[in-house]
């Protein structure tokens, strides 16, 4: 069997997102199938700019086909028209011009799929927001499956959707959460589906001591992430900012990931910015807890690794997925306003019982549902499946 994968970029400097979930599925999908990566040469989300250069590559044992995009973003033509369409009346034609200025439209990519077709036993296509889904998907809708990564935001209320969600051969899910918003808004119950989600993968040694060492750190909460206003972080900074005016408490806030906004410039907010993987493992186990604001999830792998670390969580409750997630895993609580916020906090860092419960809760929770052999075996069910009935 010959997989594609079609994602609108990937690389090891992508490690986030519906990206690195698609990269981690591939990399060990390819110890079973003939598996190959489609995407673009852009690196950036929000310029698209051609940072990798176009053709064939290897990585990490897959091959990896890199079309040049089009077209560069222009942020502020995008925002300006986002605005009408997500604000007034508007016409399909204008939404359909909106997904060409969202990107990442490359036609190479949209020809190699039209054309190669028959060379590939399926198409997996990851998230449905972009380019290369919106209009890669059509082209070849009978071998195509859908890993959404959906969830309850904007743009998924646009008319031009409703087609796009009636294509899929089979849906792959991440979550109940995300299957039972899909099937609700599309009325797609018709279509074959699978939960499956993604393996989490960490050090085989992770030390929570050298990181409180390397950053002169001992007495903090963790964000991992996009540090970026759509994940939730205005808010957060706003809360904890709150608290610690209110509450007598040592407590520091560390940031780990790419900045995209302000962060407050205070003594208690720490920003490091990218770290090593290691770093990042051993800080979030460190950490009291680690907090995960935003609103928009399908899953949320940070939370699956904090918990492979034994480490609970707080979580936006305003997002289905993440509530639903501490739920199922007994594993971390969550607001959905500042007093429910401080609440939690206090709750959580008063009691080490209650945490290291949490922590153990998660870790079971995780190593359950998300295990690499799990969703090896899943994903090969579907695979073989789909073959059998070609």
């Amino acid at each position: 069997m010959k997989i594609a994968f079609v994602v609108q970029r990937y690389g090891l400097e992508v490690n986030g997102g519906a990206e690195f979930h698609c990269r981690l599925v591939a990399e060990h999908l390819s110890k079973y199938f003939d598996v190959e990566v489609l995407t673009t040469c852009a690196i950036d989300y929000k310029t698209w700019k051609n940072d990798y250069p176009e053709g064939v590559e290897t990585l990490n044992g897959v091959l990896v086909r890199r079309f040049p995009v089009d077209y560069e973003r222009d942020l502020l033509k995008f925002n300006k028209f986002s605005e009408k369409i997500f604000g007034n009346i508007h016409t399909y034609e204008d939404e359909v011009e909106w997904m060409k200025l969202q990107g990442p439209y490359s036609t190479k990519l949209l020809n190699y799929i039209k054309s190669n077709e028959k060379d590939y036993t399926c198409f997996i296509f990851f998230t449905y927001l972009y380019c290369t889904t919106f209009f890669g998907f059509p082209l070849v809708k009978e071998k195509a499956l859908l890993v959404p990564t959906a969830h309850d935001e904007p743009p998924i209320y646009l008319s031009i959707f409703n087609s796009l969600f009636k294509c899929p051969r089979r849906f792959i899910y991440n979550t109940e959460e995300e299957k039972s918003f899909v099937i609700s808004k599309f009325r797609v119950s018709n279509i074959p589906s699978d939960i499956v989600g993604v393996g989490i993968d960490i050090p085989d040694n992770i030390d929570a001591t050298s990181f409180s060492k390397k950053y002169n750190l001992d007495d903090f909460v963790i964000f991992v992430g996009r540090v970026d206003e759509s994940k939730g972080c205005q808010d957060l900074f706003d809360y904890f900012l709150r608290y610690k005016k209110e509450k007598k408490s040592s407590i520091k806030l560390v940031l780990l990931g790419k900045q995209t906004m302000q962060v407050p410039k205070n003594p208690d907010i720490l920003s490091l910015g990218f770290v090593p993987e290691q770093d990042k493992f051993d800080g979030i186990k460190s950490a009291k807890l680690l907090i995960m604001p935003s609103k928009y999830e399908s899953l949320s792998m940070v939370l699956l690794e904090s918990w492979l670390c034994n480490t609970p969580v707080l979580v936006n409750g305003k997002c289905d997925v993440l509530r639903g997630q501490c739920i199922r895993g007994n594993a971390g609580l969550y607001y959905e306003n500042y007093d429910e916020f401080e609440a939690c906090l206090e709750i959580l860092l008063a009691n080490d019982g209650m945490r290291n419960a949490m922590g153990k809760n998660g870790m079971k929770f995780v190593l359950q549902n998300y295990s690499w052999e799990n969703i090896e075996k899943k994903y090969i069910s579907i695979l073989k499946e789909i073959d059998s009935r070609n």
